[in-house]
């Protein structure tokens, strides 16, 4: 069915590696809100890959990463690449207004989309030679070596195919300014308008994400060598999200930290924690962790790097702390002050509302023509 104001003849084509759902991860959210906007102004395909099976086992992607270091091929760019031939479907005989392409991964695809699109507009949800680069920084040995040789890789390939784009979306100012292009815009990530929930406060703090993706990885290891021990008399850790054997090694099985796994509402799972925790060391674009936490009226202690992007003042809206003793203090500081707990979290409430919600987002995007 054509959507309201729109003619037949406005076609979208979106192109997404995953699934662009809300419940999918923070790439998901991202690509929801886009493709929700797209719905209400165009008649929208949606296309995306099947990949063919790959063994997650540890020597198996050793392997795999190993041979891609040696052709400097960063692993995202190569696990999506080729498979021009099944987007025949959606391309053959067809003409649409504006193409998207969701993650730099799959920008490879624009020769194909070219000539059948007005319009081509590649979304950025991180900027990957960023994301690699601080990754590459905040670890160490071979895996340092090659986060530096794979975000040097993602510089040339950035290099190569962002000008073949009309229109570059990115998720903050900073992103913005990280990338070469004439027509480079800030669309936020953002979250659907969310009621706030009204839940019993537990005695715990959260963390939240897809445990299996590295920044987040990285973060818990962080956190549960040098700030933990600080803390863990004074309260209880749930670990929210995706993929918790990606993790449970890393714990020692600590029976104050406890994997919940993927929820259907992690906001309402936010709301029950006193204090939300994002300790991040590496990372492009926005957290979506912080907007959660923010419509749940939760206070939140981050890195600087954590908060990147956002617009938050550091004892407004959050508490930023980059060190491990003064990351563990702020924690200490909110467990025991339910005033400031309740100020924090009005004021991130207050500035979710405000700049983060699907309608507001969607603004930058009309002034673009989208």
């Amino acid at each position: 069915m054509t959507p309201p104001g729109a003619s037949s003849a406005a076609n979208a084509l979106f192109l997404s590696p995953e699934s662009p759902v809300a419940g999918a991860g923070g790439g998901g959210l991202r690509s929801a809100s886009l493709l929700a906007y797209l719905r209400s102004r165009y008649t929208v395909e949606v296309a995306g890959f099947h990949l063919p099976h790959h063994s997650k086992t540890t020597v198996a992607r050793a392997w795999r990463n190993a041979w891609r270091l040696i052709r400097a091929t960063p692993p995202l760019f190569d696990r999506y690449s080729g498979f021009e031939s099944q987007l025949d479907p959606v391309l053959h005989a067809r003409h649409y207004a504006v193409g998207v392409i969701e993650h730099f991964w799959c920008a490879s695809y624009a020769p194909s989309l070219r000539p059948h699109c007005d319009r081509l507009v590649l979304d950025l949800h991180n900027i990957e030679s960023q994301l690699t680069r601080t990754h590459a920084q905040a670890s160490r040995g071979l895996t340092s070596f090659a986060g530096s040789r794979f975000a040097e890789a993602y510089r040339r390939l950035e290099r190569r195919w962002l000008p073949g784009f009309d229109l570059i979306l990115v998720a903050s100012e900073e992103d913005r300014r990280r990338v070469n292009h004439p027509a480079v815009h800030v669309f936020p990530n953002a979250l659907p308008e969310i009621e706030l929930p009204h839940v019993p406060e537990a005695n715990c703090i959260a963390f939240s994400g897809n445990l299996e993706y590295h920044p987040n990885l990285q973060a818990v290891r962080w956190f549960q060598s040098e700030i933990w021990p600080q803390i863990r008399d004074a309260t209880e850790c749930r670990l929210i999200g995706r993929n918790p054997e990606a993790v449970r090694g890393i714990l020692a099985q600590d029976a104050r930290i406890h994997l919940t796994g993927p929820v259907d509402d992690a906001v309402t799972a936010l709301a029950e924690a006193k204090v939300c925790v994002v300790p991040l060391l590496s990372g492009s674009g926005t957290r979506f962790k912080i907007l959660e936490a923010w419509a749940a009226a939760r206070p939140v202690v981050s890195t600087t790097l954590g908060a990147e992007g956002l617009g938050a003042h550091n004892g407004e809206h959050l508490l930023i702390a980059d060190h491990p003793p003064d990351f563990a203090d702020a924690i200490l500081r909110l467990l025991a002050d339910p005033a400031l707990r309740r100020k924090l979290g009005e004021a991130g409430r207050a500035l979710y509302q405000d700049r983060y919600t699907w309608p507001v987002a969607w603004k930058a995007l009309e002034s673009v023509n989208l």
